[in-house]
């Protein structure tokens, strides 16, 4: 992979794994657009993926690393009620990425390998588009801030996770939209999912590092140009999503699920008859 090909994944990295666009779908359209010579199933292409997810872990773990340090923190019990509040997060937290853990662990390859061509991909897509649109229309009622919310909730935040396991669904769209039918608003939602995300991209890049390194996978200076890339494109992302759902409650989804169905028209009309 060239310089230029490395940053392009990059910044498409770090901006679609945050936005609710889904990463995994632009990855797998993307290349076949470009004409790329690329292997989607090659491990040093693996290792790309893998190392642009760490450097958007790293960067979610810089910009929330204050809830990261009440946790901590609110394990010793050291702040009062605030501790209690901050417990109880960390646990809707734990509880929220089990599903993905349990499901992603048995079913990853298997939906990968089903539905991981550019047209599947587009179309699903277009799924994602209608998923986040259906999202706004079913909003619960707010239940305020997401020490609030049950663990039913949260369990469904978690499971909802599980449908990005297919290319084109994005894991923060519907992980964001689950919350937002459970009862929190759009701020809430996008902070729950960004902090039960992080805990899940690291597992995945230790589930996958041994065996990338097994078939021989290598990490030359594109990858780490990749990752670094990748890292600070997505730190502006979520700097600009937790403001935008800040400042925007209703109808907050739509714009991105308008792209999601005009790309994915666009890319799946290209793939097609191209």
């Amino acid at each position: 992979m060239t310089a230029i090909q490395a940053i392009i994944m990059a910044v498409l990295q770090g901006v679609t794994e945050l936005f609710p666009i889904s990463s995994l779908g632009h990855a797998v359209i993307l290349p076949r657009l470009l004409a790329w010579n690329v292997d989607l199933r090659a491990p040093d292409w693996l290792a790309y993926l893998t190392v642009m997810h760490l450097g958007t872990a790293i960067a979610l773990l810089a910009y929330f690393w204050r809830d990261w340090y009440a946790f901590a923190v609110s394990l010793i019990g050291l702040r009062g009620e605030r501790s209690i509040a901050d417990r109880r997060v960390l646990l809707l937290v734990v509880l929220a990425t089990i599903p993905a853990v349990v499901i992603g662990a048995g079913l990853h390859k298997i939906l990968t390998e089903a539905f991981g061509s550019p047209a599947v991909a587009a179309a699903f897509l277009i799924v994602n588009g209608f998923l986040l649109y259906f999202g706004d229309l079913v909003a619960g009622e707010t239940v305020g801030k997401l020490d609030q919310l049950n663990w039913k909730g949260a369990l469904a935040v978690g499971f909802a996770q599980c449908f990005a396991l297919i290319p084109g669904i994005s894991r923060s769209g519907s992980t964001i939209v689950a919350g937002v039918i459970a009862g929190l608003r759009h701020e809430e939602s996008a902070r729950f999912s960004f902090l039960m995300g992080t805990p899940i991209i690291l597992a995945a890049n230790v589930y996958e590092a041994p065996k990338l390194l097994r078939e021989g996978a290598t990490l030359g200076p594109m990858a780490i140009l990749s990752g670094v890339v990748a890292g600070i494109v997505a730190y502006l992302s979520v700097l600009f999503l937790m403001r935008y759902f800040h400042k925007n409650e209703f109808e907050a989804l739509r714009p991105f699920a308008y792209y999601c169905w005009a790309a994915g028209a666009l890319f799946l009309a290209i793939v097609l008859f191209s």
